[in-house]
Formats: C-alpha cells, sequence, structure tokens
C-alpha cells in the first residue's frame, strides 16, 4: 500500500495520497491548492491518480480538486450534502472506493459541516479490517472539530458527537490521520503530532470522553476561536466551479496608488526600514496565511513587499491558497520609514512616561493573566477598534512572544500611529521576570 501524508505547516492541513503500488493506481484525499507536491509523489511512485476525495467542503483554505479535475481530468467525489456546483461523483455512508488491493470505505460524519466523511483504509493484501482512517475535520489529534462553521454551534456540536461515537467503534488500534494539525483555526487544542491511534484518544482526548451528549454539546459549542473573515469566501470557491491555479504575480518598481501594502519580511527587517502604509505579517513566520487573511481587504489589490523574490512568490502563492487572488504583483526592497521595537524591561519604565500598553492577544489567552492597566484589542480586531486609541503619545504592543505585537504595530503605524511592538517576549516573559499580573476569574473558580 501507498500511503503519504503532505502537511502544510502554515495552515496546519494535510492531505493524503493513497493507493496501490503494485497496480500503480492512487486517488488523493483533500488536496491543496499547490498541488505540485502530489504530483510529483505520485511520479516517484509511478502511480496514475484516478480520483479526487473530499472529507468535506473545506473553510480555510481553496482546495485543489479544481486544478487536478482541470489539469488531469480526474473526477471529485463528495458527499451529495456539500450540495456542490462542480461535476462530482456522489459519496454515502458505506461506499467503498477499491483502488487496487487497497480499499477507501466512508462513514458520514456531519458535525463540523453536513456533508464531513471519514475514509478508513484497508490494505486486502493484509487484511479485511481497517488499518487506518482519515478523520478529515472530525477528531484530530488531541481535540475534536469546530462546530460552527457551517451550521448553528449547538447543532453543530450534536452531530459531531453521534459521529465521534461511529469513529469509536473501530478498534483501538486503528491509526487515526486528521485532516489539521496544530495551526489551524479548526480545533480549540488540537496537537501538532500528525497521527495518534483510535486507543490514544479513547483514553486521553477529552472530547472522547463525554459519554452523553448534553454535556459535550456545552462544552464543545463554547467556541472562542475567531473565525477568519474569508471563510465564506473559500468556501463558496470550494462548492462552485473548479478553480485553477491563481495567476502567477510579476515584480513592479514600484506599487501602484490604492492598493494594499503586504511586506512579508521579518519583523526586524521591517522595523529597521518600510514603506508608509505597509502592514507587516511575515511569510516565514507561523501561520501567515490565516493571519494575513484576518487583516487584508479581498476587495482591494493587493502588493507584496518582499525582501527577495522567492519570499514573495511564497507569500503569493499562500495567498492564493486563502482566496486572495487579486494581487497587482510584488516590489522587492526597503523604505525610509523606521520603528523601534521594545524590550520587556523597558516596559515599566515606558508606562510611567504614559505610553498606552495593547494586549493583542485573544480573550481567552489575556484571561489567564495580564498586565495592570493594559487593554485588550486582538490584531486581528484593531482596523475595525482602534479607532480611539490616543494620538498624542506612544502605542506599545504586546503579545505572549512578539509576532502579533509586530503585526498589531505595523498595523497601527500604518495608520499613522506611535506604535511600538514588545518585540522578543510578551506576557510570559514579563511574569518570569518578576511582573505582577492578574487574571480574570470567573464565578465559582
Amino acid at each position: 500500500m501507498i500511503f503519504t501524508q503532505f502537511v502544510d505547516d502554515d495552515l496546519g492541513c494535510a492531505t493524503y495520497l493513497v493507493g496501490d503500488e503494485d497496480a500503480g493506481l492512487a486517488v488523493v484525499v483533500d488536496p491543496p491548492l499547490a498541488i505540485e507536491p502530489l504530483l510529483a509523489e505520485a511520479e516517484r511512485r509511478r502511480v496514475r491518480l484516478i480520483a479526487v476525495l473530499e472529507t468535506h467542503t473545506h473553510a480555510d483554505h481553496v482546495s485543489g480538486h479544481g486544478r487536478l479535475a482541470l489539469e488531469l481530468g480526474l473526477p471529485v467525489r463528495i458527499h451529495s450534502a456539500a450540495q456542490v456546483e462542480y461535476p462530482s461523483e456522489p459519496l454515502e455512508d458505506g461506499a467503498e472506493i477499491d483502488v487496487g488491493c487497497v480499499t477507501l470505505r466512508c462513514i458520514h460524519t456531519p458535525g463540523h459541516r453536513p456533508e464531513h466523511c471519514c475514509f478508513t483504509v484497508i490494505d486486502r493484501t493484509r487484511a479485511d479490517e481497517p488499518w487506518l482512517v482519515l478523520t478529515g475535520d472530525s477528531l484530530f489529534v488531541g481535540d475534536a472539530a469546530r462546530p460552527d462553521l457551517a451550521v448553528a454551534e449547538v447543532v453543530g456540536a450534536e452531530g459531531l458527537f453521534h459521529s465521534l461515537r461511529r469513529l469509536l467503534e473501530l478498534p483501538d488500534g486503528v491509526e487515526v490521520y486528521p485532516g489539521h494539525v496544530a495551526g489551524s483555526l479548526c480545533g480549540k487544542a488540537m496537537s501538532s503530532k500528525a497521527s495518534t491511534t483510535i486507543g490514544f484518544e479513547r483514553r486521553f482526548n477529552r472530547m472522547l470522553s463525554f459519554t452523553e451528549p448534553d454535556a459535550f454539546v456545552a462544552e464543545s459549542a463554547a467556541i472562542s476561536a475567531p473565525k477568519p473573515p474569508n471563510i465564506v469566501r473559500i468556501v463558496a470557491l470550494n462548492q462552485g466551479p473548479f478553480t485553477a491555479r491563481g495567476l502567477p504575480a510579476g515584480e513592479l518598481s514600484t506599487p501602484p496608488v490604492g492598493a494594499q501594502l503586504l511586506d512579508v519580511r521579518l519583523a526586524r527587517d521591517f522595523l529597521a526600514g518600510h514603506r508608509a502604509g505597509a502592514v507587516n505579517v511575515p511569510v516565514f513566520g507561523s501561520s501567515f496565511a490565516t493571519r494575513a487573511g484576518f487583516i487584508l481587504d479581498a476587495s482591494e489589490p493587493i502588493v507584496v513587499l518582499a525582501g527577495s523574490s522567492a519570499e514573495a512568490e511564497r507569500a503569493v502563492t499562500s495567498l492564493h491558497m486563502v482566496a486572495f487572488d487579486d494581487i497587482a504583483g510584488y516590489v522587492l526592497g526597503t523604505g525610509d520609514e523606521r520603528s523601534e521595537p521594545v524590550a520587556v524591561d523597558e516596559l515599566d519604565e515606558l508606562i510611567a512616561a504614559g505610553a498606552e500598553l495593547i494586549d493583542v492577544r485573544e480573550k481567552d489567552e489575556r484571561d489567564t493573566g495580564y498586565i495592570p492597566g493594559s487593554r485588550n484589542i486582538p490584531y486581528r480586531l484593531l482596523a475595525i477598534c482602534g479607532a480611539d486609541l490616543p494620538a498624542d503619545r506612544t502605542i506599545v504592543t504586546l503579545c505572549e512572544s512578539g509576532p502579533r505585537a509586530a503585526i498589531a504595530a505595523s498595523m497601527l503605524v500604518a495608520k499613522g500611529y506611535d506604535a511600538r511592538p514588545v518585540l522578543d517576549g510578551g506576557v510570559a516573559t514579563w511574569r518570569a521576570n518578576g511582573g505582577e499580573t492578574v487574571s480574570f476569574r470567573r464565578c465559582g473558580s
């Protein structure tokens, strides 16, 4: 049996190549828009791709099923509840897809989305029982799916409870390969580990410990993670007619007037010199595409500012994967505007001098401990919640370790504020150095 997992470290998405090497056949499960690694692996293995299987309509990245259909003529299979507009072969509960001596058996597992399916994988040269299961966005390593991205969270959680109970009917030794690892917004506490087993999750995954639906629904539906604003656009693309590859962006001498400026260099390079009006999200930082998705406007053209053409091309590819297609081009080089970072041990002095301290973490992070007197505005909300910030003094942004603080400061500087980020460290460093923090305590805790 051929079984290869591909993980996009930026988005935390997983794709699978499953097939029979002797028969020279394989299928792709949940392909990304960047299909080149899949094609290279299929060529290396000398197998012919015969179909694309989707566990569900993805909301966090543009699928590569359109490219595989348009460029290779592959049929796409997805559950009928997806109501897609593209030509597809419907999957139903219990359906089997034979790939030589390997069989993928569909388990309809609604909850994350109504059409969601898992696939058990059986290598009939070894046994007639499942060897592993591809769980898509239902069961993760250490976590379970969000139920609020397609339907009301309670409705989704009710469906998810029953779907997870079906997965628990599988033997403990069955290996679990999810559709996401840490870095995705589709779960709350998923591990960065790429696989697990049914038995291990049965014992240690808290979301599988609930035996009554009401208790599970109360926990699952209590969602605190934000919904990326481009979800609706991504889902529409993945449900609609096949999507081809995004157009490559060319180099420009200067940015066109009116374009959004996205500087993708490292934060220190950005602070040392950047173009006025640019916002900084490092492409070689964590969760680039997700973070860019929170702060960019899909209705306006984007110009990527980078230090090299390779850096720019990586950013453009990642933006295409989260449905930003209006990219006017990229510009290389630096700029004349500069900002200074802040060290954690400078905070006391700056606060005493009147600086405004903005904690840009999410509320649930802040509740675990924050610096007294700081104000909480998650970085992703600064575009709409930062209008009442003081323009007559320095604003200092901080998060847990620095990256989001740097993004937030760049957003404020682009709007004309005197903003400086705590770049190396954050609240945890402040606490470790003996600084005072307070925690939000809920009633009864």
